[in-house]
């Protein structure tokens, strides 16, 4: 690792910047790809996960402080790059979960409810409904804005009957999502959501039977697939959207990093940077759900996907920011703890990865517990047996037969 010392955890001080760790990041809670030392306790945080790091010692004041450069040597771009002309800010939740759990759910509902009447429409012919859509979304992004928790636990639940539909309720939470760690403005975030609710729209007038195959398409077949793109722009602009960034992430959802994508192969920067979130969150939501060719998986295996692909298809930055946004093991994720016991990761899973709020549903022996109980793993780091209680990996959805939309909170 060029540009970096390697140090022992031992022999860390405060002032170190630490650039590299002896495992994967996304194995540690620490903020993705460096950070430095403050505190006598992030060092102790550092001893708890790593026998040894990588550090460049923070500069004076006054100078640049170092930036790592990715695999590509790129120079690495803050928020404010990505976002020149946009006045960013440091949203704070205002709501805890349980405060924020049941308007959550009446926007995600009524999220729900306009997606089916507005996409009814176009799939029987008719135009897009723009002031629906605008209203239909304003409820959610209001929720995420106090507390992105909620929403995330209910994106998680949606409901596998039409994939277009649900697909694209994900795709604008989980857009929102991240416009609110990136510090996006309000109306950035209604883009977002409008956007992520829309890029595949185009969807609707492709054979069903092409997208709903259990088998690999002919290249022909592939092809009138990708003419989704195309259909999805005529959509929103015979609406009236005359807003860009929709426009971008319709159009170029589908570009990748490397100019692999289509349809224009638009590679890094070229490509408009609402339409490198869309992309992001198009993959996420589509590994995560079931799929008439694919079954989902768990979204810790997701994120390390992402994270596998980033400068590859997706610019490095924003999926690290995707990461900080939703953690590792994001809201309605199931996870095995240490003690043999089933849980669904609940809340507090972004500044605290690997140890959030869970709420146990099986015992040891994989049985159902007569009462379900909310383990807080940042407090409880120690099973009744007093062995440490910490979370040892992520299940298949519907993992034991559990029927996570039948969850009652």
């Amino acid at each position: 690792m060029s540009n970096a010392e390697k140090v022992l955890t031992n022999d860390l001080e405060i002032g170190m910047h630490v650039t590299g760790l002896d495992r994967p990041w996304l194995e540690t809670p620490f903020v993705l790809q460096g950070f430095v030392i403050k505190t006598n306790q992030d060092i102790d945080r550092l001893r708890q996960y790593c026998r040894y790091v990588y550090v460049q010692k923070a500069l004076e004041k006054g100078t640049i402080e170092y930036k790592p450069s990715n695999s590509h040597n790129r120079p690495r771009q803050s928020r404010q790059q990505l976002f020149v002309d946009r006045k960013l800010t440091d949203y704070v939740d205002d709501a805890n979960w349980q405060e924020e759990y049941p308007r959550a759910k009446q926007a995600v509902a009524e999220l729900s409810d306009g997606i089916d009447s507005i996409f009814d429409n176009v799939t029987r012919g008719g135009a897009l409904e723009i002031v629906k859509i605008k209203q239909a979304v304003q409820p959610m992004i209001d929720s995420i804005t106090r507390n992105p928790d909620a929403c995330i636990w209910l994106a998680r639940m949606k409901q596998e009957d039409n994939y277009t539909y649900q697909h694209s309720l994900g795709a604008s939470i989980w857009a929102v999502a991240l416009g609110r760690q990136l510090g996006l403005p309000k109306q950035d975030l209604r883009s977002l959501a409008i956007g992520g609710l829309l890029f595949d729209v185009g969807k609707l007038k492709v054979p069903r039977e092409l997208l709903s195959a259990e088998r690999e398409l002919s290249p022909d077949e592939f092809e009138l697939v990708k003419k989704h793109v195309d259909l999805g722009l005529e959509s929103v602009k015979e609406s009236g959207v005359m807003n860009q960034d929709v426009i971008d992430m319709v159009a170029h959802h589908h570009e990748r990093h490397d100019g692999s994508g289509y349809p224009n192969g638009l590679k890094a920067d070229d490509i408009p940077v609402f339409a490198r979130i869309a992309a992001i969150v198009d993959c996420y939501d589509a590994i995560t759900s079931h799929r008439s060719y694919a079954r989902a998986i768990p979204p810790s295996l997701a994120i390390k996907k992402l994270y596998e692909r980033k400068d590859i298809d997706y610019q490095a930055e924003l999926v690290e920011e995707f990461i900080q946004a939703i953690g590792i093991y994001p809201a309605g994720t199931l996870v095995e703890l240490s003690s043999g016991e089933v849980a669904v990761v609940v809340a507090e899973y972004r500044s605290r990865r690997l140890r959030p709020r869970v709420l146990v549903l099986l015992d040891n022996n994989k049985a159902p517990l007569k009462e379900m109980k909310m383990i807080d793993l940042l407090t409880e780091t120690e099973s009744d047996e007093g062995e440490r209680l910490e979370i040892i990996s992520s299940l298949e959805p519907e993992a034991y037969g559990i029927d996570m939309a039948g969850i009652q909170l």
